[in-house]
């Protein structure tokens, strides 16, 4: 059974920088690639950036620069570095196992995300 948990949500100050990571057990998880979404209150959960089993990487235009993605395959977690966090990063973000061409999740198992809310 696929499980995804979230952590490293929190409150940031425009500007400032904050690392998310997500914890994967029940999958191969070197064999899959990585992905993370965040969703706004009322729309649907859309793709920040991705990993590939191979280390390439992937990340929406709104993002790049600023947030950068990894994985850790000993434990089994991807993280994301987000910095220079604006206003518009506020969000609960996921992470879920990705189809890497076509950059769509794998499984509807979403984890319970974790919240960023970005104010001064």
């Amino acid at each position: 059974q696929v499980q995804l948990v979230e952590s490293g949500g929190k409150l940031v100050q425009p500007g400032g920088s904050l690392r998310l990571s997500c914890a994967a057990s029940g999958i191969d998880f070197s064999g899959n690639s990585m992905g993370w979404y965040r969703q706004y209150p009322g729309k649907a959960r859309e793709l920040v950036a991705a990993i590939h089993t191979g280390g390439s990487v992937y990340s929406e235009p709104s993002v790049r620069g600023r947030f950068f993605i990894s994985r850790d395959n000993a434990q089994q977690m991807v993280h994301l570095q987000m910095n220079n966090v604006q206003l518009k990063d506020t969000a609960v973000y996921y992470c879920n196992i990705i189809q890497w061409t076509a950059l769509v999740p794998l499984t509807n198992s979403w984890g319970r995300g974790t919240q960023v809310t970005v104010s001064s």
